[in-house]
């Protein structure tokens, strides 16, 4: 693959949007992601002169009549769009009251946006599955990458700043409920996203619906102080019952269950909770759970249900609701 880097004046890239020669947007490209306080932080860095790194262009159709062709932006759309965005002065960027207009500056800086080099790799005349296997190389984001690596690769926002800051609360680490490794595989924000984004609807099948509260909330999560409030007051009731570190209920899915359940009354149903008899309660409980696991039979069918949804596929839906009604059973019993 014969591939060649050479720098290109802003103002050349710019012109070619405007005129229809490059195209910002194939079809394989990813959505734009980025919130306005990362198009306002990038367009600081070019305002000041520092680099950025190289954008990806490749060959596209060409008219044999009249010799004129068009190129396409492989990678490197959310730089190029920002900064077009703010030489045009486009409404889909909010500009902060102490933030320059492109046309308010002096000339002499208007001058240096436009002559800033980029450096461009130009790809050539490629077919449009070669471009779309270069683009997933140069976003290999999949490989090797779990669901939340792969979505804070695509989302800075508020909902993914929430939940990282849900998952290093005290709580969860006083109690263990997430490893090392979940915490350097940031399976412990994924974990406390699909807690959040429960509560504020229902159960859902694995993280299916992350994504979308990302997104949804990319630029703007209104209900995050209120949200937080909520969540602290429900891992304080949680604390409160004394369960041991070592307890069942601190297990990943025994633990998004109790949590969903014990918000669904005191938050969503603002009704209160005994602490002394939730505590007794869900201690015969899950001491008739470890029973079953180990091949004893405590006769409850519904101690039988809850075990078989916690130890398989934990994650499905389906097991969620049955381990979500049968706890909700248990708390409403102590009311």
């Amino acid at each position: 693959m014969d591939t060649s880097a050479s720098n290109r004046r802003l103002r050349v890239l710019l012109t070619a949007i405007g005129n229809g020669t490059l195209i910002p947007q194939p079809e394989f490209q990813r959505r734009l992601v980025w919130i306005n306080k990362d198009k306002i932080e990038f367009i600081r860095t070019v305002l000041e002169g520092y680099p950025f790194p190289e954008i990806y262009i490749a060959a596209g159709k060409v008219d044999t009549k009249t010799g004129e062709g068009a190129e396409m932006l492989v990678d490197g759309q959310q730089r190029i769009t920002t900064l077009y965005q703010y030489f045009r002065g486009s409404a889909d960027l909010r500009l902060p009251k102490d933030f320059p207009r492109y046309d308010k500056l002096p000339e002499g800086d208007q001058v240096r946006f436009l002559e800033y080099k980029v450096v461009v790799r130009d790809l050539g005349n490629m077919s449009i599955d070669q471009i779309k296997q270069v683009f997933q190389r140069i976003n290999s984001t999949s490989y090797g990458l779990n669901a939340m690596e792969i979505h804070n690769a695509r989302y800075g926002g508020e909902f993914k700043k929430f939940a990282e800051k849900i998952s290093q609360l005290e709580f969860f680490d006083d109690y263990r409920v997430f490893t090392s490794t979940d915490v350097k595989r940031m399976n412990d924000v994924m974990y406390c996203a699909s807690l959040t984004a429960t509560v504020m609807s229902t159960y859902f099948n694995r993280d299916s619906e992350v994504e979308i509260f990302l997104e949804k909330f990319n630029e703007e999560f209104d209900a995050q102080e209120l949200l937080l409030k909520n969540i602290e007051k429900v891992l304080t009731f949680i604390s409160r019952l004394n369960f041991p570190p070592k307890s069942r209920i601190y297990k990943k899915a025994d633990f998004f269950t109790l949590f969903v359940e014990i918000y669904k009354i005191l938050i969503t149903a603002n009704v209160d909770l005994n602490i002394p008899r939730v505590r007794s309660e869900l201690e015969t409980f899950f001491n008739h759970v470890d029973i079953v696991g180990t091949g004893l039979d405590t006769g409850s069918a519904d101690v039988e249900r809850y075990y078989k949804a916690a130890l398989q596929a934990s994650n499905d839906r389906g097991n969620r609701i049955a381990r979500g009604e049968i706890i909700s059973k248990t708390l409403r019993n102590t009311i």
